[in-house]
């Protein structure tokens, strides 16, 4: 396309180029390709099942790990308002009736003395009105009472970040989201030296906010814990937001100026990038829990940690051999096999290699990022799934995908995917540095082709929006992964209201 000079300073604002621009609208009009599966990963085939042996070991593995000195940070994706989590809360606030008109606005009013935003929202209601909720439930005011906690005069619930509500009841006060992450961290991620790193992606318009919580919170919990946290922020930068173009494939503009949207968790790739640890921890802001639900999600964060520790300990050893050249054939025959049977790594056709083609391919396998993922048995809950994928090299490794990477029309794919046992419930733990101990770029670890393309209304015109490949899909394409299995019950996340009042949040 041919830029105007008002294109350019707008690239030039955002920090894109106009090779990225081209490259974008060409996604966009071309679309994506479907990836090619092997097989949905199951337990033995793709995903690792612990026994009860097994989690002593790792836990072990990991606390040891902890001792000897290792940085851990915890990376929390915590970016955008919680407008979709009160989406049936606006629907009723918008409508015309003032009670309850369905069943989801009847539970949340029925249970609304359960939630711990009850005394803050009754308080506000005293504020605004003169009365409690009780009596303005009473008064058939429902409407009422659920405008003040999602709109601006209220509460602002809708629009403040999921990190900033309070979740859970504790004695005498409650817990935000970002609260619960703190109170996580310290219990599996704090340093030998007592430093928790706790690391929130945010949107721009919520930095002064979370600060303000998190100067409020640090030392309350720095005393309940006996730990000191280093918290950090960032948002997502302009320069990953993706160009939007209208159903034709040419650029949408508004006011002349081409218009840019974020490219989705895809974009925190580089948000990740810059974060300066050994083991990096990821877990959305949402799926979190009271401490006396967290047993099982410590037990199991420290598992994969020692899964991982574990890994990146033969991999080292292994590199340190090839390197010094005290690789022999039947060393590098056990590699491979760490490769198949750890890594999943596989159609790697190594038996018609030479003995250097063998060294040499199995020091770029082995000199990647590597991730752990925690994969719950799937029982309803939306998530992507783990599968074995084939690669550019034609090898076949363990990927996250979602359903719309994959070809409905091929019935061989679609049974693969009816056959997945398990989900992603974006339970990661990572290490980011390579065999010297430097940080990998992993920007060039992106697959660009598994970004996908959905339909938005823009103002009441339909555009073609880009998203990038996903945080934990395709951005993570090229890195070493190995899949665990872990409980349901680490797996807890809120994505509407009314799953605040599940056992687990309660």
């Amino acid at each position: 396309m041919t830029l105007q000079p008002i294109d350019q300073t707008t690239l030039q604002r955002k920090g894109i180029t106009a090779e990225k621009l081209e490259e974008e609208l060409r996604m966009l009009k071309e679309g994506f390709p479907y990836l090619k599966i092997k097989a949905a990963a199951t337990i033995g085939d793709g995903i690792l099942g612990i026994s009860d042996d097994d989690r002593q070991r790792y836990v072990g593995i990991w606390n040891e790990y902890l001792t000897k000195g290792g940085k851990v940070v915890k990376m929390v994706p915590a970016s955008g308002a919680a407008s979709r989590m009160f989406k049936d809360l606006f629907s009723f606030a918008n409508g015309a009736s003032a009670t309850p008109d369905n069943a989801f606005i009847a539970k949340f009013c029925d249970n609304i003395e359960k939630f711990a935003f009850f005394p803050l929202l009754n308080k506000k209601c005293v504020e605004l009105y003169g009365k409690s909720i009780d009596t303005l439930f009473a008064e058939n005011r429902h409407q009422e009472v659920v405008r003040t906690l999602i709109l601006k005069d209220g509460l602002n619930y809708g629009q403040l970040p999921k990190a900033l509500l309070e979740f859970h009841k504790c004695i005498g006060t409650s817990r935000a989201a970002l609260e619960e992450h703190l109170a996580e961290g310290a219990q599996y991620a704090a340093c030998a030296d007592g430093s928790v790193n706790i690391h929130f992606t945010v949107s721009d318009d919520h930095l002064n906010l979370m600060a303000l919580r998190i100067e409020e919170a640090k030392a309350v919990f720095e005393h309940q814990y006996g730990v000191k946290y280093d918290i950090s922020m960032s948002v997502q930068k302009p320069s990953t937001d993706t160009v939007a173009a209208n159903m034709d494939g040419t650029p949408y503009r508004e006011n002349g100026e081409l218009f840019f949207r974020p490219g989705g968790h895809g974009a925190l790739i580089e948000n990740l990038n810059d974060l300066d640890g050994d083991v990096i921890f990821i877990k959305n802001i949402d799926n979190v829990v009271p401490d006396s639900f967290r047993e099982s999600t410590i037990t199991f964060k420290q598992v994969i940690g020692g899964v991982l520790v574990e890994a990146k300990s033969r991999i080292d050893q292994y590199a340190e051999a090839l390197r010094n050249g005290k690789a022999s054939e039947a060393d590098m025959d056990e590699m491979l096999q760490f490769m198949r049977q750890t890594l999943c790594i596989t159609n790697d056709n190594a038996e018609s290699m030479t003995a250097d083609e063998k060294k040499q391919y199995i020091l770029a396998k082995l000199n990647r990022p590597i991730r752990v993922c925690g994969m719950v048995r799937n029982e309803g809950e939306p998530g992507g799934g783990p599968f074995l994928a084939f690669n550019e090299d034609g090898t076949v490794s363990p990927q996250i995908l979602e359903s719309t990477q994959i070809n409905p029309d091929d019935a061989t794919a679609v049974e693969m995917l009816q056959k997945a046992t398990h989900f992603n419930p974006v339970d990661l733990v990572c290490y980011t540095r390579d065999l010297d101990g430097n940080k990998f770029d992993l920007t060039k670890y992106v697959d660009k082709n598994t970004g996908f393309i959905s339909i938005k209304s823009r103002e009441g015109v339909e555009i073609k929006a880009l998203e990038l490949p996903g945080l934990w899909n395709g951005a993570m394409s090229d890195w070493n992964t190995i899949m665990v299995e872990v409980p349901a019950e680490t797996f807890n996340p809120v994505k509407t209201v009314n799953d605040l009042l599940r056992p687990a949040h309660q």
